[in-house]
């Protein structure tokens, strides 16, 4: 009996900063079965983010066992482990792996004084040029500057400075492992010589053996502690593939990996990614370049406002419409989408600027805030619902003109996430940007791409072409060309707005700090 037949399935997990989902996924690309365990973010004051790295790592070990289950496999069945994990997170542990400090999340804004002092004083240009990781309170590098002088006993005190797939795989294995993709994201991996980068390490005053051994997205080990296989239903044998980062997994689960195909996804947060072959750099500091394998690199921007609008929208701009839509027995996304769905394109002439957590691509900018631009008496809330959704939309257009000049115009966008479910979504971001949007049969593209790898990684395929065949069109939207007429002009004036009140944002950004702590 050949391989195939005896270990048909992949189990793929990605860390995600709201859930562990772990996905059962046969060499066909099929899902049979897909759980999550949620987890909360401690946001005590506004400029915090943080994690219980042990509550997301029994996470993973519940959410291991309850996809077992539900897919009603043996662990014999199982061809490995495969991961996927959320970026930029900052963990300090002694030399036995205790905890020295909460998981520091990408949305932490901690360290924003920093981006000033690393790029005017410490050639944070260059350090970007060299790593790919653009300068924001998002980056560890940034964050380590912080610790060290905000927190200098766990700064000395500290053995190693992981993240969070670093912690899990340190638990189940007892090594200090980070993959290539998730280490490019850091702020302190050289693209080119992948290895840590000197000049990023002194600006932090980090020593290389303080940071995770980097290997290979394809990297895997074996050996799991007998304590955890138990506890996840595994065999102790059942190969573990260290995988890469929730983002450039998502191009591989949609198959953009073609020039001017490019992949946006919006979830809580969003992207907009593009493929290369060699790391590039944007000289503008725009976009960020994170690596897949020593061969495949994604290029793009992260926005951190996507669906987290919707969700404020819905409990906090329109409760009342929300409750309406549960009476009529309908999801309250829903119901608010058909009351957006009554405006004319454009909202009349009302812009939201959507930057009420900061931003990242293309201003990495942490103190922009949101803004109701071109109100009047005429606007009604629906108008509100449907320019809060217009403003995710110009958001993502702004990362995808500038990924157009790095890597070349569009030719198709891949559609996935959260919003990929809702057609009304997906007109309108063809209307923006003037582009086909297409979506897969599977909007589950990151723990698709970690099962891929995971293949490429236990020498079942050679390379990524033996699995296109898992990606189908399930849909797909032409832009109206009237509508996009519209959104060309908003935009022009949204990003006009934006550049004005720059300076603005920085007095009320310190204003709010000032007074909420």
């Amino acid at each position: 009996m050949s391989l195939s037949q005896q270990k048909p399935y992949i189990i793929a997990a990605d860390l995600g900063t709201t859930s562990t989902k772990t996905l059962v996924i046969d060499r066909d690309g099929r899902v049979l079965a897909s759980h999550s365990v949620e987890y909360p973010l401690y946001t005590p004051r506004p400029d915090m983010a943080e994690q219980d790295p042990d509550e997301i790592f029994q996470a993973v070990l519940d959410a291991v066992r309850s996809v077992l289950a539900k897919a009603r496999i043996l662990p014999s069945q199982i061809l490995c482990v495969s991961f996927s994990s959320a970026m930029h997170s900052l963990i300090a542990v002694d030399s036995n792996l205790q905890l020295l400090t909460p998981c520091i999340t990408w949305a932490d804004n901690r360290s924003s004084a920093y981006v000033r002092e690393l790029k005017e004083e410490l050639d944070g240009h260059q350090i970007y040029r060299n790593t790919g990781t653009p300068i924001h309170p998002m980056s560890p590098l940034l964050k380590l500057m912080w610790l060290k002088e905000h927190e200098p006993g766990i700064f000395r005190q500290a053995h190693k400075f992981i993240g969070i797939k670093e912690y899990v795989f340190a638990k189940l294995f007892g090594k200090f492992l980070i993959d290539y993709s998730i280490a490019s994201a850091t702020g302190l991996f050289n693209l080119r010589n992948l290895e840590w980068d000197t000049q990023a390490l002194e600006a932090c005053g980090v020593r290389r053996e303080q940071l995770s051994e980097p290997v290979s997205t394809v990297h895997h080990v074996a050996g799991l502690k007998k304590e955890y296989a138990d506890a996840m239903g595994l065999d102790a044998d059942t190969p573990f593939v260290i995988g890469a980062s929730d983002g450039v997994l998502a191009n591989l689960g949609v198959g953009a990996f073609e020039q001017g195909v490019y992949a946006v996804t919006i979830g809580t947060s969003g992207a907009v990614r593009g493929v290369v072959r060699e790391p590039i750099t944007d000289p503008k500091g725009r976009l960020f370049c994170y690596a897949l394998k020593e061969d495949v690199w994604v290029v793009g921007g992260a926005i951190n406002n996507g669906g987290i609008m919707f969700r404020w929208v819905r409990d906090q701009l329109a409760t009342a419409e929300a409750q309406e839509g549960r009476s009529r027995g309908m999801d309250p996304y829903d119901y608010l989408t058909s009351l957006a769905e009554e405006v004319a394109a454009g909202s009349d002439g009302l812009i939201f600027l959507p930057l009420l957590a900061g931003e990242r691509a293309p201003y990495w900018n942490a103190n922009a805030r949101g803004v109701f631009f071109g109100l009047s008496l005429y606007h009604e809330k629906k108008h509100m619902i449907r320019a809060v959704l217009e403003g995710v939309m110009y958001r993502i257009q702004s990362v995808l003109s500038a990924l157009e000049e790095l890597s070349g115009p569009t030719k198709e966008i891949r559609a996935s996430g959260g919003f990929a479910r809702s057609p009304f979504w997906l007109q309108m971001m063809s209307d923006v940007t003037g582009s086909p949007v297409v979506v897969p049969n599977s909007i589950e593209s990151s723990g698709l791409g970690a099962a891929q790898l995971g293949l490429l990684a236990l020498g079942e395929i050679k390379d990524f072409s033996a699995v296109h065949a898992w990606m189908q069109i399930q849909n797909s939207h032409q832009m109206n060309e009237e509508n996009h007429r519209r959104y060309q002009r908003l935009a022009s004036i949204y990003t006009r707005v934006y550049h004005q009140l720059k300076d603005e944002f920085d007095a009320i950004a310190a204003y709010q700090l000032q007074h909420t702590q």
